[in-house]
């Protein structure tokens, strides 16, 4: 059983999910325009949104989730969808609230038990002008007479703020209140579980003669899966360490060692040439990640030849993954394709097991720990699956990737020496399509540009940028430009995500 969250393209509507996750109960997102079906649902969120109900391109969605007889929450767009359907009148209002606001709580609720009036965050410029029939008023801010309404009777709520930010002081708890008060959730969405019912499915789906291949690339991702399905398949799961040569300095040598001594079987094959003739001439970055999802490909089918039982592939993907690639807000578009989702071709021979696919990094580490995965593995930043192919912008050729490698080799060192690398959720450099003009010694230069970045982030869904120290910066600068044939110029990114992505490509 879990929690359905419809989607109407709110810039929150993965933390809605990382909060209930949080509270130990499974949810889904879906998108707005999905059927409506009862399903092994216990609750409905519907999320918020850009858009205003009353606009004649609002997302499309099917009034009869009002009819399911499910609990309901709705939050912010999801709170005005409500009204609207149901009978209420909205407004624009005489102002917007956007940022901090107080509510004051309005009589007793259920969703508000154990809650005083606080403060939360705004992000609206309709109003609820007049409730729908059957609904109360329980909590009223400055810029909205009706915050947050109910209907006791048929168990749907909605709040006109955003419970699921930080900036909500008591978020937490109404979120938890709706999830155990109302619709009577129970906290099961453990570690421990989440690795039983995996390995029993497993068990069950895949036939007893069956074996299967595992994409490894020595990161946590890819790891902690070949790890999880081992408990299920044992020696019938084959790994396969695929060097397509867009690996960090030295970092192929290191993933065959780490991913040996956990005990998994390891086979390398050596692909770059063939990675890197691919590429040839590529400089679209969708272009790359399906390029190299297909010689990916390409490469398992061919290990398969020498695995005759084998009829699975095993991937580490994770829902961010599957979120940022399938459009799952209905109209709006897809933010680009995963290696891991978007570029399997429609004819691969094998079938595809993927038993993170519903989780989040964070919790993909937490089964890790169950598991027993080495600390050096799970602590390891996250890595592209294409590699370092969407961090050269342009066209990918031996000498773009082996100043890369050293300027990425020289980055992490600094990073690693000033004790930030676990604190950071990713630090990395970008090579630039750009040359500019320096001056070395008494002679003119005319080289590349290299970008920094470091990140902080929960899940990878959102994610703040981080001044690292000037000495850091500074060391690591002098040492790029003076030790990398090829580069003269280093500079900062300083961009969070949204409304940039992680990843420069």
């Amino acid at each position: 059983m879990s929690v359905l969250i419809l989607d109407f393209g709110s810039q929150f509507t993965q933390l809605i999910a990382r909060r209930v996750r949080e509270h130990k109960v499974y949810c889904e997102i879906k998108p707005c325009t999905e059927t409506p079906d009862k399903g092994e649902f216990e609750a409905i969120i519907l999320s918020g949104g850009p858009s205003s109900v009353t606009d004649p391109d609002s997302p499309q969605f099917d009034t009869g989730w009002f009819s399911v007889g499910l609990p309901i929450l709705g939050v912010c767009y999801g709170m005005q969808l409500m009204a609207h359907h149901l009978g209420g009148e909205l407004s624009k209002g005489e102002s917007r609230e956007y940022g901090q606001s107080f509510i004051d709580l309005v009589g007793e609720s259920p969703l508000f038990h154990g809650v005083p009036s606080s403060r939360v965050w705004m992000s609206h410029g309709d109003h609820i002008k007049s409730l729908p029939k059957g609904f109360n008023t329980i909590a009223k801010s400055v810029g909205a007479p009706i915050a947050a309404m109910a209907n006791l009777e048929k168990k749907m709520f909605a709040v006109q703020f955003h419970p699921e930010v930080v900036h909500t002081q008591f978020g937490r708890e109404i979120l938890g209140n709706f999830l155990f008060r109302i619709a009577q959730c129970k906290p099961v969405w453990t570690a421990g579980n989440f690795i039983e019912e995996t390995v029993e499915r497993l068990k069950r789906e895949v036939p007893n003669d069956a074996h299967a291949i595992c994409a490894l690339s020595g990161g946590v991702d890819s790891t902690v899966a070949a790890t999880l399905v081992s408990k299920a398949l044992g020696k019938r799961l084959h790994c396969i360490f695929v060097d397509n040569g867009l690996l960090r300095k030295d970092e192929g040598d290191k993933v065959e060692k780490a991913v040996s001594d956990i005990g998994l079987q390891v086979k390398r094959v050596n692909a770059q040439e063939r990675f890197l003739s691919a590429l040839k001439g590529i400089t679209d970055p969708e272009e790359k990640r399906k390029i190299i999802g297909r010689v990916f490909i390409e490469v398992f089918d061919e290990e398969t030849k020498r695995i005759p039982e084998a009829q699975y592939l095993v991937q580490g993907t994770l829902y961010p993954d599957v979120i940022e690639s399938v459009s799952v807000r209905g109209p709006s578009a897809t933010i680009k394709t995963h290696h891991n989702v978007g570029g399997l071709p429609p004819d691969m021979k094998l079938k595809l097991i993927e038993p993170l696919r519903e989780l989040f990094k964070d919790e993909v580490r937490v089964i890790g720990r169950e598991l027993e995965v080495p600390t050096q593995i799970l602590e390891r930043q996250p890595f592209p699956g294409p590699g370092l192919a969407i961090r050269i912008l342009g066209e990918v050729t031996d000498e773009r990737l082996r100043i890369l490698k050293d300027v990425d080799a020289i980055f992490l060192e600094e990073i690693r020496e000033a004790g930030l690398y676990r604190t950071l959720w990713q630090s990395f450099a970008v090579l630039l399509p750009i040359q500019s003009v320096g001056v070395m010694g008494d002679g003119r230069t005319y080289e590349m540009t290299a970008a920094l970045r470091a990140v902080t982030s929960e899940d990878g869904m959102t994610a703040d940028w981080v001044y690292l120290p000037d000495e850091l910066l500074r060391t690591a600068s002098n040492r790029i430009i003076n030790e990398v044939k090829g580069v003269n110029r280093v500079v900062l990114d300083i961009s969070s995500k949204p409304p940039a992505t992680i990843e420069w490509e």
